[in-house]
């Protein structure tokens, strides 16, 4: 046990460079350690969007409480115990209300909102508050970043992307007011700076370019910080501080992999920053490790991350899908394209389960980081060929710091709005509010 009682805002520092901490025994007072730190939790929230719907049949568990993890989730296993399956669930403002086509745009923009967006493709755009940034409003301030948004592809701001709807509204998942959606980042290499950067955009410039030019990497600016800090700490903190460092330097070399030229084998300090992945997967699974941190630093505890803009046409070759999934996702019952659709599904599940593993191994005073989180998973869209948006597809991993009870598949009855789950979550998150797009009151049978 540790000798000191440090602050949970202590930071390693360096040129350019500001490492925040892991939660560690030596931050929690005696009396919190003896009461398992049960008042301490934090808890934190992620909404992780796939596009095109899903295979339900390969989705959809055939028992009600305890399940058997259907084809599509059997990458799921080995957190299975953490899972909450939920259907019923349904996004009534992502149907159409007579205005005609625009599904992936409105499946996008409603996912977290609840509300029916505008339909155009001007700059009077209108949708409603999502649940992140409604959170954001409430305990935001308690973190050095308000919310983290993620993505995997690029998204326009403007101009006509589906049927008369703004492409705001098919690449944005997040929206802090009704006409303002927040723009996701793409590079891994961008978040990593600005997660270990100091706030001074000249410093953490030129530690980059340090870095690059003598082959250095972030932990060489802090490690003089890192080592005063160690001598202090309990065998327990030093064995966890050592694995969390390990782990940031883990990442850094794979992102360093990442951004080699093909044709020099050289990073550029000029390029900018891991602006073009070429490999889907390592990206996927790079954002995914930035989120971990950044939970597990607590510089937020709030994120969104789209896996891909809703009707993405992305090719899947390395899983051995070289046609675009939207094209596919209307397969008209081809069983062909069904397969094809299910193996998309059933890849971004992999990814899911690399994140999610990840989560359930970082151990914190009271559980595991997964356990003091709420994960949700899904589709503003059930079936790609259907378009529709009720019965959505969606699950929700951990355990809310002890206020849920996962290892379970929930009925609900078909057409509870999702936003109920929302309110629900908000609850847990401390946010006092008891109305967000179309809720009608929070879920029940989540404990």
């Amino acid at each position: 046990m540790s000798s000191i009682l440090i602050p949970r805002r202590t930071f390693l520092r360096g040129v350019g460079t500001m490492m925040a901490l892991p939660m560690l025994e030596a931050m929690l007072p005696l009396s919190a350690l003896a009461q398992s730190a049960t008042k301490h939790r934090i808890n934190r929230m992620a909404f992780l969007f796939v596009p095109n719907g899903m295979h339900m049949q390969d989705w959809t568990p055939t028992t009600e409480g305890v399940y058997e993890l259907p084809w599509i989730m059997e990458p799921l296993k080995n957190v299975k115990s953490s899972l909450t399956v939920m259907t019923g669930l349904t996004q009534h403002n992502a149907f159409d209300l007579g205005d005609g086509g625009g599904d992936h745009a409105r499946s996008s923009a409603a996912w977290l909102t609840g509300c029916h967006p505008k339909k155009t493709d001007g700059a009077d755009i209108k949708n409603g508050i999502s649940v992140d940034q409604l959170a954001a409003q409430h305990i935001g301030n308690r973190t050095s970043l308000p919310t983290l948004e993620l993505g995997c592809e690029r998204g326009a701001q403007a101009g006509n992307c589906d049927s008369g709807y703004s492409c705001a509204y098919s690449s944005s998942i997040s929206w802090r007011a009704e006409t303002t959606p927040v723009a996701h980042e793409t590079s891994p290499r961008a978040v990593f700076e600005r997660l270990f950067g100091n706030g001074d955009l000249n410093e953490t410039a030129e530690s980059r370019a340090r870095r690059l030019r003598y082959k250095h990497s972030i932990l060489d600016f802090v490690s003089a910080d890192a080592k005063a800090l160690k001598s202090k700490l309990g065998s327990r903190d030093q064995i966890k501080l050592s694995e969390y460092i390990d782990g940031v330097r883990e990442i850094e070399q794979r992102l360093e992999w990442m951004e080699k030229s093909k044709s020099t084998g050289k990073l550029s300090a000029a390029s900018e920053p891991a602006a073009n992945v070429a490999n889907y997967g390592e990206q996927l699974r790079l954002l995914s490790d930035m989120m971990v941190l950044a939970f597990q630093s607590d510089q937020t505890r709030i994120c969104t991350f789209m896996y891909a803009n809703d009707g993405s046409n992305r090719s899947y070759k390395e899983i051995g899908v070289p046609e675009g999934h939207h094209e596919m996702s209307h397969h008209g019952m081809d069983k062909i394209k069904l397969d094809k659709i299910r193996r998309i599904n059933r890849y971004h599940v992999e990814n899911l389960a690399y994140l999610l593993e990840k989560m359930q191994s970082i151990q914190e005073p009271d559980g595991t980081l997964l356990d003091n989180s709420m994960i949700v998973y899904g589709a503003g869209i059930s079936d790609g060929d259907r378009h529709n948006h009720d019965n959505l597809p969606t699950i929700m991993a951990g355990g809310g710091a002890g206020t849920i009870k996962p290892g379970r598949h929930i009925k609900y009855k078909n057409e509870t709005p999702m936003t109920n789950l929302f309110l629900s979550m908000l609850d847990r998150m401390g946010v006092p509010t008891d109305h967000i797009g179309d809720s009608t009151g929070k879920l029940d049978r989540l404990i």
